[in-house]
C-alpha cells in the first residue's frame, strides 16, 4: 500500500487514458458502431466527454482531500513554533509549485479544498459522485462563505437534496453551466440570507463608483457599480438602441454597437450632433431620456439620481408589496432587489414596466399588472416572467428581444399559448430553425427543453419559485377586514397560516392593493 498503491492506481488510470485516445481516433479494437462508422464515432466521442466529466470531478473531490490532509499533515510536522501565517504560506507555496498555480490562485484553491472538505458535506459527495463539477463546488463556496452553518447546509440542501423542501426546480445544477448555477445560488442565498437586504443595499448604494481600468492593444475598461434597477434599465436600453442601429448598411455587430453608443453617450452627454463617427458608420443614437420631474434626484444626497425609466420585469411577493415583509423582490435579469427599490419602481411609475404579484401559498405568478402601466404584450412578458431567460442550455441572454417562438409550428397546428411558446435570443432561434436542434414541450410555468441533434435531451432552467414569507400577524390567523383594519385569529396553529383562512386573506390582500 501506501506509495506503491498511489502509483500502480495512477498507473492504471494512464493506461486507461492510452485506451481512449486510441477510441477517440477511431483506432480502437472494435468499432462503436460496424453499420455507420462515423456516426457511430460521434456518438463515442459523447460519451468519452461524458465519462470525462465525471472521472475530472472525481479527481478534483481527490485533489482537494489531499491538498487539505497536506497542509493539515505540514502544520502539525511543523509545530508550533512556527507563525500560522508563515506556515500557510509555506503550505500554499507547496500546493502552487505542484499544482503549477501562482500564490493567488494556489491561496482560493485550498480554501475552497478546505470548505468543501470540512463544512460542505453534500458538496462534496456530489464531486465525488461526478454529479457536479470543481466550478460547481468553488460557487458553493463562494455562496457559502457569508452564511453561518445552518444557512450553508440549507442552501447545499435545496440544490443537492432532492428532498428538501422546496428543492431546486428543472435541470439539475450539476448540469447547468457554473456561470448558470452561480446565478441561481446567489438568488437562493439572498433571499434566505439572515439580516435585512435593505441594510445590505444601503451599504451597496453607499460603495457606488465608476472605475477605469487599462488594458492591452491600446484599449480599456470602463465599468460602474450601481443600484440594479439603474444597471439593468441601461443595459436595457443599450441593447434597445444598439438594435435598432442593426440593418443591411450597418457592418458593426451588436456588441460593438453597444460600446459605440454607451462611448457616444458619455462623451456626448447623451446627444448627437453631426460629426463623424470616426470610421464606425453614420449612425448614432442617443440612450438617455429627458429627465422630467425625476431629473437630479438625489443631487447632493448619498442616493443616486433617478431619471432612469427602467424597463424590466419584477416580480414581487403581495405582502412584500403591501408592506407586511421585508421579502425582496425579484429584478427580471438581475436577482433579489430590496423591497424599497420595487416600490419606488411601481411608484414612479417607470415606462414599460410589468409587476408580478406571487400567490403567497406557492410563489407561483399570481397576475401581470395592466393598471396604469404600458403593457404592449402581455403573453410576451409571461414568457420572461416563466423562462428568466433565453431557455437554450447555459445560455444567459435576457434581453427584452428574444423572440416569441412556436414550439410547435403554427403552419403544423400548433396554437399561439403560453405551453406552445418559448422565448429563444435570436442566436438560439436561429439555431432551432437552421439545424435538427429542437425543443421539446413546456407548460405554463416550465419552459421548453431542448434535444440535440444525436437525440440526447437536456432540460430547461427552471425558476426557482418558492412560498414567499407570511406576515407575523397571518401566521397567528389574524385577517384584513374592509378598511384595512385586522381582527385577531382565534384557533390558529403558530407558525401555519390558517388553511381555513387563507383563501381571504389572500382576497382581501390583493383586493386592498389592486383597488388603491
Amino acid at each position: 500500500m501506501g506509495k506503491a498503491a498511489v502509483a500502480r492506481a495512477f498507473g492504471e488510470i494512464k493506461a486507461a487514458l492510452a485506451v481512449l485516445n486510441a477510441e477517440v481516433d477511431g483506432a480502437g479494437a472494435v468499432p462503436f458502431s460496424v453499420a455507420d462508422p462515423l456516426a457511430g464515432l460521434a456518438e463515442g466521442c459523447l460519451e468519452i466527454l461524458a465519462g470525462s466529466r465525471e472521472v475530472e470531478a472525481g479527481i478534483a473531490a481527490v485533489k482537494a482531500k489531499a491538498a487539505v490532509g497536506y497542509a493539515e499533515s505540514a502544520a502539525a510536522v511543523a509545530g508550533p513554533d512556527v507563525p500560522v501565517r508563515a506556515q500557510e504560506m509555506a503550505v500554499a507555496a507547496e500546493i502552487g509549485c505542484v499544482l503549477a498555480l501562482g500564490p493567488r490562485a494556489a491561496g482560493s484553491f485550498l480554501v475552497t479544498s478546505h470548505a468543501v472538505t470540512a463544512t460542505l458535506p453534500r458538496t462534496l459527495e456530489a464531486l465525488q459522485a461526478g454529479a457536479i463539477s470543481w466550478s460547481h463546488a468553488v460557487v458553493m463556496a463562494d455562496e457559502t462563505a457569508c452564511l453561518d452553518p445552518d444557512g450553508a447546509a440549507a442552501l447545499e440542501a435545496h440544490f443537492l437534496d432532492p428532498d428538501a423542501p422546496h428543492p431546486a426546480r428543472g435541470c439539475p445544477v450539476g448540469q447547468l453551466p457554473a456561470h448558470r448555477f452561480k446565478a441561481k445560488a446567489r438568488t437562493w442565498r439572498e433571499r434566505h440570507q439572515a439580516g435585512s437586504i435593505e441594510k445590505r443595499h444601503a451599504k451597496g448604494v453607499a460603495d457606488r463608483r465608476v472605475e477605469f481600468r487599462p488594458d492591452q492593444d491600446g484599449m480599456a475598461w470602463l465599468s460602474a457599480y450601481l443600484p440594479a434597477d439603474q444597471a439593468l434599465a441601461g443595459w436595457n436600453r443599450l441593447t434597445a438602441a444598439a438594435r435598432g442601429m442593426q440593418g443591411p448598411g450597418e457592418g458593426r455587430t451588436l456588441t460593438q454597437l453597444r460600446a459605440d453608443t454607451f462611448a457616444e453617450a458619455i462623451l456626448t452627454n447623451g446627444t448627437t450632433n453631426d460629426r463623424d463617427t470616426r470610421g464606425r458608420g453614420s449612425s448614432s443614437s442617443s440612450v438617455t431620456e429627458g429627465a422630467g420631474a425625476g431629473a437630479g434626484a438625489g443631487a447632493g444626497t448619498d442616493q443616486p439620481s433617478s431619471g432612469i425609466r427602467a424597463q424590466v420585469l419584477v416580480t414581487v411577493p403581495v405582502f412584500s408589496l403591501l408592506g407586511q415583509t421585508d421579502e425582496p423582490a425579484v429584478l427580471d435579469g438581475c436577482g433579489p432587489i430590496p423591497p424599497s427599490m420595487a416600490m419606488a419602481l411601481v411608484a414612479e411609475g417607470a415606462g414599460s414596466f410589468y409587476r408580478v404579484l406571487v400567490d403567497p401559498r406557492d410563489g407561483a405568478p399570481l397576475e401581470i399588472g395592466r393598471t396604469s402601466y404600458r403593457v404592449t404584450g402581455a403573453m410576451r412578458a409571461w414568457l420572461r416572467m416563466r423562462d428568466g431567460k433565453c431557455p437554450f442550455p447555459g445560455c444567459s441572454n435576457n434581453s427584452l428581444d428574444n423572440d416569441a417562438d412556436h414550439i410547435l409550428a403554427w403552419a403544423n397546428g400548433g396554437t399561439t399559448g403560453i405551453s406552445n411558446l418559448g422565448q429563444p435570443c435570436p442566436k438560439h432561434h436561429k439555431l432551432r430553425h437552421t439545424t435538427a436542434w429542437k425543443p421539446t414541450p413546456a407548460t405554463k410555468n416550465e419552459p421548453p427543453g431542448w434535444t440535440s441533434p444525436t437525440g440526447r435531451h437536456y432540460q430547461s432552467e427552471h425558476q426557482d419559485w418558492e412560498p414567499p414569507r407570511w406576515p407575523s400577524r397571518f401566521l397567528q390567523g389574524e385577517r384584513y377586514l374592509p378598511g384595512g383594519h385586522i381582527m385577531p385569529g382565534e384557533g390558529a396553529v403558530p407558525g401555519e397560516p390558517s388553511l381555513a383562512k387563507e383563501h381571504s386573506l389572500l382576497e382581501e390582500a390583493l383586493l386592498q392593493h389592486l383597488v388603491s
